[in-house]
């Protein structure tokens, strides 16, 4: 059954996977829900392998909505529906990050288990 979830998912064939924190504390509501309607739309027209979590909270309450890129551990700050579809394009989709809107990379430790 939890395999079954896992193939579901996508977990076993995700290459990237997308956080993005739609608010309230680091930008309005309505701004972040707008950018995640967007985010999960972009995915699914692209069929990208890449995972989505809405996370409530990425700890840093201004400049956001954010969106935090793995494996690269690219951060990206403002990201309105319009810079969604730009970022899922290139650095989702073609591995590019988008220079321009990176804040910062910080790539995790070890790989895994």
């Amino acid at each position: 059954m939890v395999a079954a979830g896992f193939a579901k998912m996508g977990i076993e064939t995700a290459r990237r996977h997308v956080f993005l924190c739609p608010g309230p504390e680091c930008c309005a509501r309505e701004a972040g829900l707008a950018t995640w309607d967007e985010l999960k739309a972009r995915l699914k027209a692209c069929g990208a392998p890449a995972l989505r979590t809405k996370a409530e909270c990425l700890r840093i309450c201004a400049g956001g909505p954010w969106m935090v890129v793995y494996p690269e551990g690219t951060w990206y700050g403002g990201v309105t529906p319009e810079r969604c579809e730009r970022i899922v394009k290139e650095h989702v989709e073609g591995g590019r990050p988008v220079a321009e809107w990176i804040v910062r990379t910080q790539p995790l430790e070890g790989g895994g288990a």
